[in-house]
């Protein structure tokens, strides 16, 4: 599975990417973390505001940081 973390790199996105990292562990399935840092890439995908997280190219959330229960239920 495939998540990407789109953003500039600020604290917001990279506490994001370690819920996702956290999230995946405890439910024990194989992700691949992107990071996405290029404003038109991020622009592309339809996001204003950042972090947003994507799961497989579809954004599930955006200009929040999601707690790694919320990535979960997500991805469940």
């Amino acid at each position: 599975m495939r998540i990407q973390i789109l953003g500039a790199g600020c604290p917001n996105c990279n506490k994001l990417a370690e819920n996702a990292e956290a999230a995946a562990r405890e439910l024990g399935i194989e992700v691949k973390i992107e990071k996405v840092t290029d404003i038109k890439e991020i622009t592309s995908y339809g996001v204003m505001m950042t972090p947003a997280l994507a799961v497989e190219g579809e954004v599930k959330s955006a200009g929040k940081v999601l707690s790694s229960q919320d990535i979960k239920d997500l991805l469940a």
